[in-house]
């Protein structure tokens, strides 16, 4: 079948495999890296609520082995009267219970307007679900020269999650992470259906790290561990985990929230699936 015409054959994709001689290995400047032998932990609540909250969390999860915080200042809701959340000052608390514990920092960004401000305190900009074809907002993004991480969309194909990763590569910024996190189904038993037979076939069709995030790919906290070693186990590069000191309190998807120590079991429980998968779960953390 011949390519349309003014697009070039798929093995010149900047995304895809045949594109680089080795595989993309993305740093963080606390010494996180995706793509490589360590298996990289991402964990945090879906929202900033407080400083205490975030600070309690970066502590713990930074004990079990977390090398990335995760926490949304902007929160895309699908009702306008939800928490929607904290903005600035949700970043600079991010930000400074990150620095206290040496983690790096991962966070949605939803307007191009706000590149700018939230890599101030970001390491690492996230691309959400609802926002995987914002063009405007990728192109921003690739601008920005902050390592990208690419949530796929609710419904969309691996070649248009790929497309979208090909509007941050073409700005000329190379790290990008791919985020499986579950395609809407018909069945409501979950809250979505977590692809994981998606991570082995990325790494035959790409050459940039994926991780899975399998808070909302199944929407129940029972379901994260298992998923979570199952994700690992099929090879991804690492995980994005909701974590709150008190799931019941928390202001957005506390029912797919861990708590503290139930991500202490699930983290001492990966080194064993991630050396059978022939990589080594934790991170060094650096100064930051």
């Amino acid at each position: 079948m011949r390519e349309s015409a003014g697009m070039p054959p798929k093995d010149r994709h900047l995304s895809r495999r045949g594109a680089r001689t080795s595989r993309t290995v993305v740093t963080l400047r606390n010494g996180a890296s995706f793509g490589g032998e360590t298996v990289v932990l991402c964990a945090g609540p879906c929202s900033v609520e407080s400083e205490e909250q975030i600070e309690a969390t970066a502590a713990g999860v930074a004990a079990s082995g977390a090398a990335v915080l995760r926490g949304g200042a902007f929160k895309p809701r699908t009702s306008p009267y939800a928490f929607q959340g904290l903005g600035r000052k949700g970043l600079e608390w991010l930000r400074n219970a990150a620095d206290r514990h040496r983690l790096a920092v991962v966070t949605e960004v939803l307007d191009p307007r706000h590149v700018e401000m939230v890599a101030e305190y970001a390491d690492m900009l996230q691309i959400g679900a609802r926002n995987m074809q914002n063009f405007a907002l990728l192109r921003e993004a690739g601008l920005a020269r902050k390592p990208v991480l690419l949530k796929r969309g609710f419904a969309a194909t691996v070649d248009e999650w790929l497309m979208a990763a090909e509007y941050v590569l073409v700005e000329g910024n190379p790290h990008v992470v791919l985020c499986e996190r579950g395609v809407r189904s018909f069945d409501s038993a979950t809250r979505n259906l977590l692809d994981l037979a998606v991570v082995p076939l990325l790494a035959e069709l790409t050459h940039l790290p994926v991780i899975v995030d399998p808070s909302h790919g199944t929407g129940l906290a029972r379901l994260v561990e298992p998923m979570s070693l199952a994700a690992i186990a099929a090879g991804a590069d690492g995980l994005l985990v909701e974590v709150h000191p008190e799931p019941a309190g928390a202001a957005s998807d506390g029912a797919q929230s861990l708590t503290l120590e139930q991500f202490a079991s699930l983290a001492s429980r990966l080194s064993d699936v991630a050396a059978a998968a022939g990589r080594r779960a934790g991170t060094a953390r650096l100064a930051v």
